[in-house]
């Protein structure tokens, strides 16, 4: 390892020894990767933004000392929350009435998450003595862990309106720390003190916890950002080792880690993962022994923005008349009170691809443990398209009749009912040109994945032939390349008797 690291870390230990920060330059190729701090305004960096002029005295920027502990080492677990006989941890909560119907909304979609992929569900209060009052106090800002009574988590209707900020205090709530105030953050940080003030020091001190075992989350929606409490401008006080070109923090909410540690500090005994990348993959097979009865087993797609396209590579799962013992749902949206997309499915048959109609997308199995129901499915983002069921319809590309924008990708899903075709028009058509449409191009699948038989690629400016399924199921593809847009194309579709 390179000396001036190593004295680099030997200063950040040193700290914690004597208790005061010694004051050392860091290495330069630290220095190499400009991050400008719009780029890194997470989570962390809006919440301190919004706390600026708070009057609540406030602990490493958005907690409340009123009772100064780390709710991961507390004894007897006396500030969990408890877990009740039925395996779930019931939170009741209120929400004050001065927000507004929208802003309601975003506090209850956050809430959602937890409940779809943790153990913790909150409920409204009815007569409970301990609750969460969630209200736009003076900022951003909550108390570790259950501290009895009504128990004010503050989200200012102003600068804390997001999901993430919104998350990021009810885990505080929960017990959760800030994630590079990790015992070991040293392995994975070096802080910058040169670029901190002296009474901002106590905000970057380690706190003794049982980290569960689980890996450091850069991404974890508990991160402080890449510049918090610097105060020297551009000059990064957090700086991830041994690569520094990582990025920490976020701004879209909980992580994949976040969920874990949750699931581990409070013993859920749930099958969930998140998945945030813009495209990805996910099996039943991950699990290596068979699901335990009645286990219901998630997958919550949630990308930063566009749509979800969900398409199922293989299926082997236990056929029954009424779906009774295993079988998968997926929903559009986040949580199991939004629209189901594809209900009920049991049967060991190739399943139709969906397209959200927002940024978010559930897959639920569900197994009652007499068989070991296998699937494998993937997912990208388009920027447009939909799934529809409805006996007819239009759609186009986007911005018709106007020229359609570069670097798009849309997918349009037609599901009619059993025993009924679907047939497809092009009303008008007028893309780009070129060698084999291998630029900008409209494709249609006759089957319910990428993997169906496709008619041709279309392109250039004429008439596409009407087409009729050989099943109940059509996918149409659309994409442009970064250069030459057109006016693109409409089409309809009708479901007809087979």
């Amino acid at each position: 390892m390179d000396l001036k690291i190593r004295l680099v870390l030997f200063a950040s230990h040193l700290y914690f020894s004597i208790g005061f920060p010694i004051q050392v330059k860091t290495e330069q190729s630290y220095e190499e990767v400009a991050f400008s701090e719009s780029e890194e305004e997470t989570i962390y960096g809006l919440i301190l933004k919004s706390n600026k002029g708070s009057k609540t005295r406030l602990y490493e920027g958005d907690i409340s000392p009123k009772r100064h502990r780390s709710a991961m080492v507390c004894p007897f677990n006396w500030c969990f929350w408890p877990k009740s006989s039925n395996g779930l941890v019931i939170i009741p909560f209120v929400i004050s009435s001065s927000y507004s119907p929208e802003e309601k909304a975003l506090i209850i979609e956050a809430i959602q998450e937890y409940e779809t992929l943790t153990c913790i569900h909150f409920v409204d209060r009815t007569t409970e003595t301990d609750y969460i009052h969630i209200s736009p106090k003076d900022g951003c800002w909550s108390y570790f862990g259950k501290i009895g009574g009504s128990q004010m988590v503050s989200v200012h209707n102003g600068g804390c309106m997001r999901k993430g900020i919104i998350q990021h205090e009810l885990n505080h709530a929960l017990g959760m720390l800030h994630e590079q105030n990790r015992n070991d953050r040293d392995k994975y940080v070096v802080i910058a003190w040169q670029y901190i003030s002296p009474g901002d020091f106590y905000h970057f001190k380690p706190t003794r916890a049982n980290n569960l075992g689980l890996e450091y989350d850069y991404s974890s929606v508990m991160h402080y950002h890449r510049f918090a409490f610097s105060n020297t401008s551009g000059k990064a006080t957090i700086i991830p080792f041994p690569d520094s070109r990582v990025r920490i923090g976020q701004r879209h909410g909980l992580s994949n880690l976040d969920v874990a540690k949750i699931n581990k500090l409070y013993e859920c005994e749930v099958h969930s993962t998140l998945l945030s990348n813009l495209t990805g993959s996910f099996s039943s097979t991950i699990y290596q022994s068979p699901y335990p009865n009645n286990t219901n087993s998630v997958w919550l797609i949630r990308l930063p923005a566009h749509k979800i396209f969900l398409q199922f590579n293989s299926l082997y799962i236990q056929s029954s008349s009424d779906c009774a013992s295993n079988h998968i749902l997926v929903y559009d949206g986040g949580s199991r009170s939004d629209p189901v997309f594809l209900n009920k499915l049991c049967r060991p048959k190739q399943l139709p691809s969906v397209v959200s109609s927002g940024n978010m997308m559930l897959v639920e199995l569900v197994s009652d443990g007499t068989s070991m129901p296998i699937f494998k499915a993937s997912y990208s983002s388009v920027q447009c398209g939909k799934t529809f069921t409805a006996v007819n319809g239009k759609f186009e590309s986007p911005l018709y009749p106007s020229h359609y924008p570069p670097r798009t990708d849309c997918a349009w899903i037609m599901i009619a009912p059993e025993g009924f075709m679907v047939s497809l028009k092009i009303l008008s058509f007028h893309l780009e040109d070129s060698y084999q449409c291998q630029h900008d191009y409209l494709v249609i699948y006759d089957g319910g994945t990428s993997t169906a038989r496709s008619e041709s690629k279309y392109c250039a400016n004429g008439l596409v032939p009407a087409f009729i399924s050989s099943g109940n199921v059509v996918l149409v593809k659309f994409h442009s390349d970064y250069f030459l847009e057109y006016p693109g194309f409409q089409a309809e579709y009708s479901f007809i008797s087979s």
